[in-house]
């Protein structure tokens, strides 16, 4: 087979007769025009109106090309487009080719009788996405999320481009992966499906071989030669078309935290009925057993992923597309994001269905770092009138990701849309009854149909949340997984999650604002306020500035500046998820998954997200390395967020409030540990004033309580718990609480300070200092550890990335 990519010689316009300008492939409307500098940046202030109001008009393409006479000389020729954003009438040498409307699949034009050796011309008309969705609407009415543009259902494109509660209505368009000739001689390999069957030190590889034929006129009988390499690059031969494969003495994949994740290389290579080699497929596979478990139990179904025959507690965040102009991502991008996620020892990360399926280099990404990719297929918060030519549509664009990503060991289920189940079950956005009824059509017949034929190894659920279909209580805390809002859409206070044991909660989250130098980013000095007319721009959740605010007033002091209300809500944010974190895993067995909402941003802006656009950790990645680590004690308190906040009636129950406080540890490894729990009761300038040590044994994969302690005679403004766990010497995992809130609590001035010598900053502290934050000049330290209590003393931190310049230290006592 030969390739020719088709990158080089593009230009683009605007329709009708705009000047023709300099284009990349891959690449898109938006990113052409700001190469170009004819349009402003997007993200600045409120700039996407204009950028949006583009995206009204059409856009042509125009690339010229030679071929070499070998491509010439193929049986077939196929121009295929890895990506067409998305609704496009392409055109050869004058000829039409075909058209596309679904920026999810593959497309593939033969060609063979068009090409010629020189100046061939391939054009590209992009038709408008916004005028597309107004004029269907107009015709069948179809509804979906409030937070985008009316009618973002009519069209497969990633429907977070016309805007969500998190990012921009940003509808771009363009040739957005890669184009090439696809030259075939005789017969290619369409895909190739490995399945496992795992016996005692061995595993069987079974190989499925899809051949296509360039035309049905050649005869003969095709196979195939198979080589496996093993991780350690030894490799071996296989001839005569097998079938199946024998690999003995196997090394096993494990998710992150379970152990390694060696690969192994599967090659195909396609032979003539002479022996000629004509094609060939090569991918990277991992030897693992992946499913679900799902059981009933005394507390309803348990609900896990189980590898190997191990059940692991999920631990990781949603990924939603990392940039709005997607030419901008890139797989060296990809891993740096993905290297945070194995950094805040996650083992997982749901892809969320409203974008698009990642790039290749998402999952080889994935696979190399251990992480379990719960997979959305695209479909998000809407209904979907489901035609025959729709249904088509659709088909399609499973088929050609199920096989692109099959093959993948990080690949741990697919799920058949994000929200639908749960809200069409209540009405919303249901304009017919056919609407309804299409929903379990698509998602309980199409689909699992689709993956019956395609992937039946990999386990499918329906929708998220779901118990498992049907409009079943499709968010019963006892089944399947869930999806929890009552703290921050519903305005509980965080102890709300302790009334809750999900079986998996596959999203829960708290908004914050970006750091300082991000919120620069896309403002100017006047618009430095959260309620100000750009700040709001920047924030897609109705009133949720506002809301942050509620909380604050909840929690801290009101904050004095802009930089400190950003650090207070950065501190929200973290100890909301690590409130719900913390009790899950204290629960483990019952609950078996805690994926918060959401892991990045696709623009600056405040949001859910841990790890802002510009990759800047928030307070919240930095919990999520300590609230996810394998070892890890955690704090179960009575007191006066669980009980009474209401400061008009504390005088009066700060002496009838229980005080108490019980001790759990976390064992998210593959062995038993004999380790040591030590507390102690202290005042607010650390000194301690009762302590104890006791050992505790924790078996692999469970969790220990240890015995309530009731404190009633402590005075909650001015004592504290700290707590602490060691393996041996080693202090694995620490911790802190008040019983009070941290408005009430009288905080002393820690006066800290810091000493750098080479990669390593020492801080230290005279007092109790919580959520100590260090910060450089720009904001972009990764660190080991950040936004850390301290009981006095000292404590050394290592600079992993950025520069140790006008480093700035503060902590709660400097909310006010």
């Amino acid at each position: 087979m030969v390739i020719q990519k088709l990158h080089d010689n593009w230009k683009m316009r605007k329709l009708p007769g705009g000047p023709y300008l300099p284009a990349k492939v891959p690449g898109s409307v938006y990113n052409d025009l700001l190469i170009n500098k004819k349009m402003e940046d997007p993200f600045f202030r409120d700039n996407e109106d204009k950028a949006f109001a583009l995206l009204e008009s059409e856009y042509e393409y125009i690339g010229s090309f030679s071929v070499s006479q070998k491509l010439l000389g193929m049986d077939k020729v196929l121009l295929r487009f890895d990506g067409l954003d998305t609704l496009a009438d392409i055109a050869l040498n004058g000829r039409i080719v075909g058209k596309a409307d679904n920026m999810h699949r593959i497309w593939e034009f033969d060609v063979t009788k068009i090409l010629k050796k020189d100046k061939n011309e391939l054009k590209i008309v992009f038709h408008s996405p916004i005028k597309f969705t107004a004029e269907a609407n107009k015709k069948i009415k179809v509804d979906g999320s409030s937070d985008c543009l009316e009618g973002f259902p009519q069209l497969r494109k990633a429907h977070c481009m016309f805007g969500w509660d998190w990012g921009p209505r940003l509808p771009d368009a363009g040739i957005w992966r890669e184009a090439k000739l696809v030259g075939i001689r005789m017969a290619r390999i369409d895909n190739v499906y490995v399945t496992q069957k795992h016996r005692n030190d061995a595993v069987d590889l079974n190989l499925n071989v899809e051949i296509e034929k360039a035309s049905d006129s050649i005869k003969g009988d095709f196979s195939w030669k198979a080589s496996v390499t093993a991780p350690n690059g030894k490799a071996t031969e296989y001839a005569d078309s097998p079938k199946r494969i024998i690999v003995d003495k196997p090394e096993l994949w494990w998710p992150n935290g379970y152990g390694s994740h060696p690969l192994y290389t599967v090659k195909i290579t396609l032979l003539s009925p002479k022996g000629v080699e004509l094609d060939t497929w090569e991918r990277r596979i991992g030897l693992r057993t992946m499913t679900m478990h799902v059981q009933k139990d005394k507390w309803g179904e348990s609900f896990a992923h189980e590898v190997n025959g191990v059940q692991i507690f999920a631990m990781g965040a949603d990924y939603i597309p990392e940039d709005n102009i997607l030419p901008r991502v890139n797989a060296k991008r990809t891993r740096r994001l993905l290297e945070q996620c194995v950094a805040a020892n996650f083992n997982s990360v749901r892809v969320w269905g409203g974008g698009n399926y990642p790039d290749d280099s998402f999952y080889d990404i994935c696979d190399e770092l251990g992480l379990v990719v719960w997979q959305d297929f695209m479909f998000a918060c809407a209904v979907y009138d489901l035609t025959e030519e729709f249904e088509k549509n659709i088909r399609a664009e499973l088929a050609d990701n199920i096989k692109r990503i099959r093959h993948h060991p990080s690949l741990g289920l697919w799920c058949g849309n994000n929200e639908m189940e749960m809200f069409v079950d209540q009405m919303m956005w249901v304009g017919t009854m056919k609407q309804k009824a299409d929903y379990i059509k698509m998602y309980e017949y199409i689909f699992p149909q689709i993956l019956k034929a395609l992937d039946p190894e990999t386990f499918y659920w329906p929708a998220s949340p779901s118990s498992g279909g049907s409009f079943d209580k499709p968010n019963d805390p006892n089944r399947g997984d869930v999806h929890y809002w009552d703290v921050w859409h519903g305005n509980k206070p965080f102890s709300d999650y302790r009334n809750y044991f999900f079986r998996y909660v596959s999203e829960f989250g708290f908004q914050s604002f970006p750091a300082m130098k991000t919120v620069e980013s896309f403002t100017l000095p006047e618009d430095r306020n959260v309620f100000s007319y750009v700040m709001e721009r920047h924030q897609r959740n109705n009133a949720a500035n506002g809301k942050i605010m509620n909380y604050m007033y909840q929690t801290f002091l009101y904050p004095n500046n802009l930089d400190t209300l950003i650090y207070a809500s950065q501190l929200l944010q973290a100890e909301a998820i690590k409130y719900g974190v913390e009790h899950f895993r204290r629960n483990r067995g019952r609950c078996m998954g805690a994926v918060y909402w959401q892991l990045n941003d696709c623009w600056p802006v405040a949001s859910w997200a841990s790890i802002d656009y510009f990759f800047r950790w928030k307070a919240l990645h930095y919990f999520a390395k300590r609230f996810f680590q394998p070892l890890m004690i955690s704090c179960h308190e009575e007191g006066i967020l669980t009980q009474n906040p209401n400061a008009n009636h504390q005088p009066q129950i700060k002496a009838k409030i229980e005080k108490s406080f019980r001790l759990s540890v976390a064992n998210e490894s593959m062995a038993d540990r004999k380790l040591t729990v030590k507390w102690e009761l202290r005042d607010k300038t650390a000194k301690v004033l009762k302590e104890k040590s006791q050992p505790v044994k924790v078996p692999a994969l469970t969790s220990a309580w240890l015995d309530k302690v009731e404190v009633n005679d402590i005075d909650i403004d001015d004592e504290y718990l700290s707590y602490h766990l060691y393996d041996d010497k080693e202090l694995v995992s620490e911790g802190t609480v008040i019983f009070s809130l941290p408005k009430f609590f009288h905080w002393v001035d820690p006066k800290l300070s810091y000493t750098v010598k080479g990669d390593t900053i020492t801080v230290k502290a005279s007092s109790y200092a919580k959520s100590v934050e260090i910060q450089n000049r720009n904001q972009d330290l990764v660190l080991s550890d950040n936004y850390f209590d301290m009981n006095g003393g000292e404590k050394k931190i290592k600079v992993l990335s950025g520069k140790i310049s006008a480093l700035k230290l503060r902590s709660v006592f400097d909310i006010k």
